[in-house]
């Protein structure tokens, strides 16, 4: 009989180790031992610990034997002290007859069922304790030598499968951490293609947003950017409400403590370790957050903040923070070339806007106010003879005089915004204004006009695109009258495949398209352009002189509620 009983105990050992290495879920492997366990030695009760990486306290601990009433009556689970503690620091097999007879016992907690034998052993993982398999209360007697060795070879299985869940998780944090990197570096690569292509501040911070957002998997990203000693929402991802332009200072937030101190922080508790709630940055709620600053070449431009990671909101890791840190650098690059882009734009709007000023000065000065100096003279001479033929005579020049002068007042006004455009629409203000330059400078001006009708409102191009393409063309035909010495200019504009195509050309001297200055207008002509999101090219010889334009076509829509043009 006891024969068969060891011939039992070892055919069930040797066929538990195949079905352990196949198993991968560590709590079935554990509960399959620990019930095989009580099966070979006749135990009642059979527990498992499983010490922390630090190999201090227990970090799991299992039971089989209890019912659920004992559990709950038990209540906290042991922290591998006393009769648990000795088998971990002294890691060889303990058989105690009476467990309570033992020195090292602390006895049970009330509500703990009574236990009388023991038999204990090590997990041995590489030579070191990393828990026990431990057995009580042997149905017939205390447990002998044979139970010792079923135990042990249990304890081995034991620490293959520990040892095998943990390689695993390892291996399925570096393929998460992989899997991070991978996504950082198609964000990166996402941001630096956006570089080539892309310069508008605001799409550039949405791309960024959007992509820091998916590389840690963060529910809600926002980001701030410094403006003076403020910090101000730039644009959020995720779930976010729409809180642009809210502004908090950067002194009295951790934000702006993160981006004066240019180190990223990892927040877990974002009510009390935020010194500004999440809900003033548009975030409707977040239990933790993940801080980093946007750096430049040494200088923080701001701070990407991320909220809550993954759908239960967990905690962000030091792997999150790496890979955030490192898209943050592409990013800064992103978002400093855009607002360096943004910066040049504005100075060249500005230098455009003087450089009109100054022409309409020299237009004034030059013409209008010195002709009214001359009419000015012509009265008070006439004053002076107080001859009434001579009086009347100087009347009837001053009376000319002033007419000239209107009707030059008149068509500077007209320069500056003609009537035409806004009644009629751009194909009779450039009809227009070739005719008057026809008139004043002598020029032939032939017109190639393929544009929609005005009449119609759905067809009628947006107002600030007629603009646009009436000023081009007014520009070129003003440095034609003033440098180019042209017999004949050509203009073509045509409307069609969702584009405005402008095409002005004259048989002048030509110019050194690199080095003319700001008098021939190019800085307002492309600003013009680049403003449209259109392109401009200008070539110029002893041939004559193109200026050749694209513009993305936009249509007016009539608004009958708001009674505007959008």
């Amino acid at each position: 009989m006891s024969e068969r009983l060891e011939e039992d105990r070892l055919r069930r050992l040797v066929e538990l180790g195949p079905s352990l290495v196949s198993e991968v879920d560590l709590e079935t492997v554990l509960d399959r031992l620990l019930e095989t366990a009580r099966e070979v030695t006749g135990a009642r009760y059979a527990a498992l610990g499983v010490l922390d990486a630090e190999r201090r306290e227990l970090e799991r601990f299992l039971t089989r034997g209890l019912s659920d009433d004992q559990e709950r009556a038990i209540g906290a689970r042991p922290r591998g002290r006393g009769v648990l503690g000795l088998v971990v620091e002294n890691p060889r097999p303990l058989r105690v007859p009476v467990l309570s007879d033992h020195p090292s016992s602390f006895g049970f907690p009330h509500g703990h069922p009574p236990m009388r034998s023991f038999l204990g052993v090590p997990i041995l993982i590489r030579g070191q304790a990393w828990g026990n398999l431990y057995l009580t209360d042997k149905r017939g007697g205390d447990f002998d030598d044979a139970d010792e060795q079923a135990v042990v070879t249990l304890a081995a299985w034991t620490a293959i499968a520990i040892e095998h869940a943990r390689l695993l998780a390892a291996a399925g944090q570096r393929q998460a951490a992989l899997e991070r990197a991978v996504r950082g570096l198609e964000a990166t690569k996402a941001i630096a293609l956006a570089l080539g292509t892309e310069t508008d501040l605001s799409r550039v911070l949405e791309l960024i947003a959007k992509r820091g957002r998916a590389i840690v998997e963060a529910r809600s990203v926002v980001i701030l950017l410094q403006d003076g000693d403020d910090l101000v929402v730039a644009v959020g991802a995720g779930h976010t409400r729409q809180q642009v332009g809210v502004r908090i200072p950067i002194a009295q937030s951790t934000s702006g403590q993160v981006m004066l101190a240019q180190r990223p922080s990892r927040i877990t508790n974002a009510d009390s370790q935020l010194r500004v709630s999440p809900q003033t940055l548009g975030v409707a709620e977040a239990h933790s957050a993940l801080l980093v600053p946007l750096i430049y070449r040494g200088t923080a431009l701001g701070v990407l903040a991320a909220f809550d990671r993954g759908q239960h909101a967990q905690t962000f890791t030091e792997e999150d923070e790496q890979v955030l840190v490192a898209f943050a650098a592409s990013a800064a690059t992103a978002v400093a070339t855009a607002q360096t882009v943004q910066a040049d734009r504005l100075r060249h709007t500005l230098e455009a806007a003087e450089a009109e000023r100054r022409h309409w000065a020299r237009e004034l000065h030059d013409e209008t106010l010195q002709a009214l100096g001359g009419l000015k003279v012509l009265a008070s001479t006439a004053r002076r003879h107080g001859d009434p033929e001579r009086m009347a005579a100087a009347l009837g020049e001053l009376v000319a005089g002033l007419d000239s002068e209107i009707e030059s007042v008149h068509a500077i006004i007209s320069e500056l915004r003609p009537a035409s455009l806004d009644d009629l629409g751009l194909r009779p203000a450039i009809e227009t204004l070739a005719e008057r330059h026809r008139i004043v400078h002598g020029t032939e001006v032939e017109c190639r006009l393929v544009l929609p009708d005005p009449t119609e409102d759905d067809q009628r191009l947006a107002p600030e695109l007629e603009t646009a393409v009436y000023r081009l063309v007014q520009e070129a035909l003003t440095n034609v009258a003033k440098h180019a010495g042209a017999k004949r200019v050509r203009v073509d504009v045509s409307a069609a495949n969702g584009e405005v195509k402008l095409e002005i050309a004259d048989d002048g001297t030509g110019f050194d398209v690199g080095v003319v200055d700001a008098g021939f207008g190019l800085v307002g002509m492309r600003e013009r352009v680049a403003l449209t999101g259109g392109a401009i090219e200008i070539s110029s010889g002893r041939g004559g002189t193109t200026v050749r334009a694209t513009l993305p076509a936009r249509y007016a829509i009539a608004t009958t509620e708001q009674g505007h043009l959008p």
